[in-house]
């Protein structure tokens, strides 16, 4: 990233900064999607989170966005990125912002907990980006949703259409009601 050394620029990166820790980012997120120092952010994060940020690794695995739940909402997150990204003219990490602001909206309108952080959504359109995740029409609904890359597109049937058969059992613990 080329530095800018503006104050406006500055203003930029340390309220981005600032949203992403709002919305729980990992440190990690923030060294990659801001160009303010590995100090400045730490500061940062201890000041608006009012504690340290979490340590060790970033979740690595694509398995985690292709078990049943946390596919709905990855899918239905990255539709949103997808789109934001087609009809605006924003930047990459004020997208995942968006997006994300967007999606906990709409899981919430379903009174729902969202099941994916904004750090696995950043993670999500990193392995989007780089060809380790897909997105594949439904052959029923017609849905696209989070899969692996050399699912068949032609045979896909999503989680919605085809829940699993514990699937909303567990209602009592964050399971969902099919009807």
């Amino acid at each position: 990233m080329a530095t800018n050394k503006s104050v406006l620029n500055e203003s930029r990166q340390i309220d981005r900064a600032i949203s992403l820790i709002e919305m729980g980012a990992r440190l990690q997120v923030l060294e990659s999607e801001t160009e303010l120092s590995y100090e400045r952010l730490l500061r940062l994060y201890k000041e608006v989170a009012g504690r340290s940020p979490s340590k060790g690794q970033l979740p690595f695995s694509t398995d985690w966005f292709l078990t049943w739940q946390p596919n709905i909402h990855a899918s239905l997150f990255q539709n949103i990125y997808t789109y934001l990204s087609k009809t605006s003219s924003l930047e990459s990490i004020d997208l995942l912002i968006k997006a994300y602001q967007l999606y906990t909206e709409q899981v919430g309108a379903c009174a729902l907990e969202p099941l994916l952080s904004i750090t696995r959504a950043w993670r999500l359109t990193r392995f989007v980006d780089n060809d380790m995740l897909h997105m594949t029409a439904c052959s029923c609904c017609g849905g696209h949703f989070i899969t692996e890359p050399y699912e068949n597109a032609r045979h896909f049937v999503c989680g919605l259409c085809e829940p699993p058969a514990r699937a909303g059992k567990g209602a009592g613990t964050g399971g969902i009601h099919l009807q």
